[in-house]
């Protein structure tokens, strides 16, 4: 009885190092409606991140009360909060040169219908892009590749992108696009 209260006082005792990119990226796939029911190991192929990254995320993300205890259910208002408010101190990001690759922020969907910009497109740098624009470094090098089979999860991490680069009028539209996104999260 005594190890097993020992053990227990250690897991409630984890410490929480930060977020790490990767864990936006999880907790945006399982927003969608593809990733809802999605396992880890399901997460983990989609996203390609290692199932057991998957889990170490969720992990970080309960102690940081993105996640319920039982790591199955996305706590939406934090996450909210946290996109809205946090993202872009902890990932901050400055466009950098012209390449080809793939729409994020105010010029993929959904913000590319609400936002006409014909100076300026931003990409997340891949050589298979269909757009050239200024590079935004993506949260996990593998958001390119998992957002082919994805447009949910595409057009929240484009609105998380503009939250780390968009100016005042960018931002306030992408709330209103996360929030109607958000919404259909409890709705089964």
């Amino acid at each position: 009885m005594q190890f097993a209260n020992c053990k227990y006082l250690i897991q409630m005792t984890k410490s929480h190092n930060g977020m790490r990119p990767q864990d936006i990226v999880i907790l945006l796939k399982k927003v969608t409606l593809i990733g809802r029911d999605m396992t880890n190991a399901q997460v983990a192929k989609d996203l390609g991140i290692s199932a057991s990254e998957v889990s170490e995320a969720l992990e970080r993300c309960r102690i940081a009360r993105l996640m319920d205890n039982a790591k199955q259910r996305v706590n939406i208002l934090a996450l909210n909060e946290f996109l809205i408010h946090g993202l872009k101190y902890v990932f901050p990001v400055q466009p950098q040169s012209k390449v080809r690759g793939v729409a994020t922020a105010i010029s993929a969907l959904p913000m590319s219908d609400k936002i006409v910009s014909e100076k300026e497109a931003y990409v997340w740098p891949d050589a298979k892009g269909n757009l050239r624009g200024e590079s935004i470094v993506p949260l996990y090098r593998t958001v390119p590749m998992a957002v082919q089979n994805d447009s949910m999860l595409h057009s929240l991490l484009a609105i998380a992108d503009v939250f780390r680069i968009g100016r005042t009028r960018e931002v306030e539209i992408a709330k209103d696009e996360l929030n109607s996104i958000l919404a259909t999260y409890d709705v089964r």
